[in-house]
């Protein structure tokens, strides 16, 4: 019996070429317009409507049917189906992927990735080498379950204008970090974003990172995956030159792509994100 993977599009995979993968679209609204993230709008379309649009869009959950759906296809075929949705805390897509696995007697497993857009990416990814490996459903959500907990999720935001717009910061101290050139370190800690500190200008904000990196280690077996937000890799590009020490004799290849807007939304363009498992102990 082979096994579905089933995720949403919080996790920014836009394109895995595998049919053993299947990623249902959040919705996003922009002025009461909805779209299909992904599907009908490009990362792109999103964030050049995101710096044209006075308030921010609203992002929906994908819903029970379309999981439900999904779950269903999947069983047609014989196949035993894993769902790995983003962070419950951040949405109420995992409550959705419950209630329609609740549809069904046997053979469907929910993960709360407790991660999104890079981190969810990489948690998609290991379990897709596990089941290649010939690893049961069961196995690889208990194996899921507990290494989830190893994955790291930095970021690094280029301007405190969108956490302004979504009430998370005041106008007062959003003007402040602009005049002081702040440039916030977050992080995904227990399924919620946090700030984890900041930094005066983006060199600052890259050294930030590295350390944070360094100080847990990389463990390079596993998925690892960096991301940017906006219409421009070149802070990226200049986040991997200033990092290259991390990364060096490592690996051969860094695996890049956009965040989406789950978190562009909120973060807004010319953020980098990093996610990887920490080297075990």
């Amino acid at each position: 019996m082979s096994i579905q993977i089933i995720t949403d599009s919080g996790s920014d995979i836009l394109d895995s070429g595998r049919p053993d993968l299947t990623v249902l679209p959040l919705t996003i609204s922009f002025d009461g317009e909805e779209f299909q993230d992904g599907v009908t709008l490009s990362h792109q379309g999103f964030y050049e409507k995101l710096v044209e649009s006075e308030a921010l869009p609203v992002t929906s959950q994908v819903s029970p049917y379309a999981f439900e759906t999904a779950i269903r296809q999947a069983r047609s075929r014989g196949d035993e189906v894993l769902i790995i949705t983003l962070s419950s805390k951040l949405s109420g897509t995992w409550q959705s992927a419950c209630i329609a696995a609740g549809e069904f007697d046997s053979g469907v497993s929910v993960v709360d990735s407790e991660s999104v857009t890079v981190g969810q990416h990489a948690l998609v990814e290991y379990a897709l080498r596990l089941k290649d490996s010939g690893a049961s459903l069961d196995t690889i959500t208990d194996i899921l379950n507990r290494e989830k907990k190893q994955i790291h999720v930095l970021g690094l935001l280029d301007t405190l204008e969108y956490l302004k717009k979504g009430g998370r910061i005041s106008k007062t101290a959003a003007l402040a970090g602009g005049l002081l050139s702040i440039k916030p370190v977050v992080t995904v800690r227990d399924g919620e974003v946090v700030l984890l500190g900041k930094a005066r200008g983006s060199r600052q904000g890259n050294n930030f990172l590295i350390q944070q990196i360094q100080e847990s280690g990389v463990d390079f077996t596993r998925p690892f995956f960096l991301g940017y937000t906006g219409l421009s890799d070149a802070l990226l590009k200049k986040y991997i030159g200033d990092s290259r020490a991390v990364w060096e004799g490592h690996t051969d290849q860094l695996q890049t792509g956009t965040v989406g807007g789950a978190i562009g939304t909120h973060v807004g363009p010319g953020a980098i994100a990093v996610a990887f498992f920490a080297a075990r102990s």
